[in-house]
């Protein structure tokens, strides 16, 4: 009886192999055909301006130059600052009941400290300015490539 399963098993696994064959086909060049959904592209685009809008800015340094709840005075200060220095932004926020204002976007120290020295030597600002560091705009340079260090 032993015998008769033993033998059974062994054709049984025997067949099995020869069933495992494949057979091979040869290469065939067909043409591929890609589907794609077009909001894929709109996505797409919509990354791209993200991680240039992100690379526009970078660590640097701001001025804080006032501290006031006198509204004229901080008007005349952003006048002069825009007046004098038109490539630089001013910020200006109020937290009740101060306005606070913050200006410049300088990539180092030693250039915010030459503007310093300037707006104090005109004398239009009467408290301490203060270098802050900050998160700044960076500005492009003549390549297109945004200027940092």
């Amino acid at each position: 009886m032993k015998k008769i399963i033993s033998l059974i098993v062994i054709l049984t696994f025997g067949m099995q192999v020869f069933a495992q064959e494949v057979e091979v086909d040869t290469l065939v060049a067909e043409k591929v055909t890609i589907t794609k959904d077009p909001r894929l592209d709109i996505l797409g685009k919509f990354q791209s301006d993200l991680a240039k809008t992100a690379s526009r800015f970078g660590k640097g340094y701001r001025l804080f130059v006032l501290k006031t709840n006198d509204r004229e005075y901080a008007m005349k200060v952003r006048t002069y600052l825009l007046q004098n220095f038109p490539d630089e932004k001013v910020i200006m926020t109020y937290q009740s009941p101060f306005i606070k204002m913050k200006f410049g976007d300088f990539v180092d120290k030693p250039e915010a400290e030459k503007v310093k020295k300037q707006i104090i030597r005109d004398g239009v600002v009467t408290g301490g300015i203060y270098i802050v560091p900050d998160t700044i705009e960076l500005k492009p340079d003549k390549n297109g490539q945004n200027e940092s260090k």
